[in-house]
């Protein structure tokens, strides 16, 4: 048996649908496309770079069951300024409220499960799974099929969120490879303001698979900031959806960071739903080994005084690739949309390569919108200067790179945060002016 049909075992033996509310039939809709469209293979277009198949043959543990996790390992992997945050606890895909902490009072956490069924009913039930409609692919099917664990976080209507939300997915393969599927519907209420920053954590040195689904919607004159940092191991692999969808006129910022060591793909969807909505995405990548990361957004003007600006940056050096296709759809009613799209890349050594496709697809008139892309090495005259002043050629490699990076990392608007990726980023760099 392999893994994806141990996988639809596991699914005939969860609850019946009766017994999981609101969440039933679209656990069963979920199932069905899986069965119809199996994991993406390189055949699927916007699977063409990056195969996933080979994952889906190994022997997991799938959510296992009680983690050995203590506080102690959480410490291992936590955030600079984690004294003054919000902090939401995933342990194989699974929600720990008792290695987690709410220190703001205009949150509300809770199980998707309970929140289907009490107050919150009508928003899980129309936003749940509005990914659905721009990732028609099995392996975002598999996460919802199992979505019964998954998590829902209000943001009141008028709340100010002065602590930042720490979103840990942290993976216990000590024991034993473990495929888990986290799971996070957020609504932010009306003229709410809120940041999310989420990374993802490997214990042990057992294969890990993660498949993550977050969604946000966005109301009404509210301010959402979502930073991603995914620093992995090279036996840590992750599928990292983050799916945003603003219904009221809202200002939505996001930052990708991906230094991982092994396989990445980010989809990152941002639907602007309502006039006068703005979307800022920045995404910073830095790839070595045989690592691969795959960036894919999609930006959908769907309503007229839109704004969109968007900007990856990525550095691959040895044998890593990279993929990044960046899509903006201008839909026939949004006139007066303004959208900016950009990827620059540095190849750092003769077996890096990376594929990039950014696109647009404009079906109204009234529109100002570019998109580009550059591939390159570094400037040559800029490293001979900086040699020329008595610098060592490692040391200007780093410091052009850096420079390359900075205005990614300007973009992070949480002072902690923002430090601790640029240390990151130096030492990966080896960064060194001693």
């Amino acid at each position: 048996m392999n893994n994806l049909e141990y996988i639809k075992e596991r699914y005939s033996k969860l609850p019946d649908v009766s017994d999981l509310n609101g969440l039933g039939v679209i656990r069963q809709k979920a199932f069905d496309a899986l069965n119809t469209m199996g994991i993406p293979t390189t055949r699927h277009e916007e699977w063409k770079y990056t195969r996933i198949g080979s994952f889906f043959n190994k022997e997991y543990k799938y959510q296992a069951g009680q983690s050995a996790v203590t506080a102690a390992d959480l410490a291992s992997v936590r955030l600079p300024g984690y004294e003054q945050a919000n902090e939401l606890v995933y342990i194989n895909g699974r929600y720990v409220p008792e290695l987690s902490v709410i220190r703001s009072k205009g949150l509300t956490v809770q199980p998707l499960q309970e929140a289907a069924s009490n107050e919150y009913r009508d928003i899980v039930a129309k936003h749940l799974g509005h990914s659905s409609n721009y990732l028609k692919d099995g392996i975002m099917a598999l996460n919802t099929a199992f979505v019964q664990d998954g998590m829902f976080v209000h943001v009141k209507k008028g709340q100010i969120i002065e602590h930042p939300i720490y979103i840990y997915n942290i993976t216990d393969a000590r024991e034993a490879n473990v495929l888990s599927q986290p799971r996070t519907l957020v609504y932010v209420g009306e003229n709410a303001q809120v940041k999310f920053v989420e990374t993802f954590n490997t214990l042990g040195t057992q294969e890990s698979f993660t498949n993550r689904v977050i969604e946000i919607v966005v109301e009404k004159d509210a301010i959402t900031e979502y930073y991603k940092i995914q620093t992995d191991a090279s036996h840590a692999s992750q599928v990292a959806t983050t799916h945003i969808q603003q219904i009221g006129k809202s200002y939505t910022h996001t930052v990708t960071v991906s230094l991982n060591y092994g396989l990445v793909r980010n989809n990152l969807n941002i639907v602007l739903d309502e006039q006068y909505c703005e979307a800022h995405l920045y995404g910073i990548y830095l790839q070595q080994g045989q690592s691969h990361i795959d960036n894919h957004t999609v930006v959908d003007h769907a309503k007229p005084h839109c704004e969109s600006n968007e900007l990856y940056k990525g550095m691959l050096d040895d044998q890593s690739t990279g993929v990044f296709n960046g899509k903006i759809f201008v839909r026939q009613d949004a006139q007066k949309t303004n959208a900016y799209q950009s990827n620059k890349n540095v190849l750092l050594a003769e077996g890096a390569s990376v594929n990039t496709k950014p696109q647009l697809e404009i079906f109204a008139d009234d529109v100002k919108c570019s998109h580009g892309c550059t591939i390159g090495r570094l400037d040559e005259e800029s490293l001979f200067y900086l040699r020329s002043r008595g610098i060592t050629e490692s040391t200007a490699r780093s410091l052009l790179l850096h420079g390359f990076a900075v205005d990614i990392l300007e973009q992070i608007k949480i002072d902690p945060i923002r430090e601790y990726v640029d240390k990151l980023i130096s030492e990966r760099l080896e960064f060194d002016l001693a």
